[in-house]
């Protein structure tokens, strides 16, 4: 059974290597064998999801780069070609929510700006996955063999209150799964996504957690409609990454989306 999960010889890219779940990810990854490049924009979050990985002493590096930035990815994408291999896995765990693109009291839907519109839909659809897979994905069709996982969100199934581009960026992201998943399958690339519920994190603390600590009117909401009646903890999303990631494991699925969720999605009354 062991054999289904060992990711020995493979080189997974975790782009938003440096935020809480694409950090604890790329430490999963990398506990199953995987080298493993960490990704994103924050050098000194990147460095320390490094030195946890080669704590146990496993295989890492870090490497800067914008995922809006297409000149950025592929300079990436060479750099981690030429120190850790071809990449053969692909997460992209870039994105989040952006509080002016985000409905409240004081700012109705028909008051939020295009251009903060643009630019919460753009972080997690055009970074979050178009253009990283476009770079990276695209190669591994070349070669014939990848494995690409994009991070959803609850929201891309259900409009979720306020958060409204996010919601609609992150629908967009499993469109574009399902899309890739068909074009690829012929060329050995298979392109799957999770949907975590609600993982508290730095893009969306101020959503779930008071100042003190203390739930907020959401989380409580939130937790009612959680059969599991708990938020997710990263090291949650770290099974269905090595899964979705093992050809072994999962060679026959593509197009497919695993819910992470604490049954928030089975919920209805």
């Amino acid at each position: 059974m062991t054999d289904l999960f060992d990711l020995s010889g493979e080189v997974a890219v975790v782009i938003g290597g440096t935020g809480v779940l694409g950090g604890v990810m790329a430490e999963g990854l990398a506990g199953a064998g995987a080298r493993v490049a960490v990704v994103g924009r924050n050098r000194e979050r990147g460095d320390t999801c490094v030195r946890r990985i080669r704590a146990i002493g496993r295989t890492a590096e870090f490497f800067f780069a914008d995922a809006l930035e297409r000149s950025s990815l592929r300079s990436a994408h060479q750099a981690i070609t030429s120190a850790l291999g071809a990449p053969s896995i692909l997460v992209n765990a870039a994105g989040g929510n952006d509080s002016r693109a985000t409905v409240t009291a004081e700012r109705p839907f028909e008051a939020i700006e295009s251009d903060d519109w643009r630019a919460n839909f753009d972080l997690n659809l055009v970074g979050g996955a178009l253009i990283p897979c476009q770079e990276f994905g695209a190669a591994m069709a070349t070669r014939g063999k990848g494995s690409i996982i994009n991070i959803a969100s609850v929201a891309a199934h259900l409009p979720l209150s306020q958060v409204v581009a996010y919601s609609a960026a992150k629908a967009a992201v499993l469109n574009l799964t399902q899309f890739l998943a068909r074009e690829w399958a012929p060329r050995g690339v298979r392109v799957n996504s999770i949907t975590p519920g609600f993982f508290p994190a730095q893009q969306n603390r101020k959503l779930l957690v008071n100042d003190d600590g203390s739930p907020t009117a959401r989380t409580r909401a939130i937790l009612g409609h959680t059969p599991m009646a708990r938020l997710g903890e990263p090291h949650d999303l770290i099974g269905a990454c090595i899964f979705l990631a093992s050809s072994r494991a999962s060679g026959f699925v593509s197009g497919a989306d695993i819910r992470v969720d604490g049954g928030f999605l089975s919920q209805t009354i």
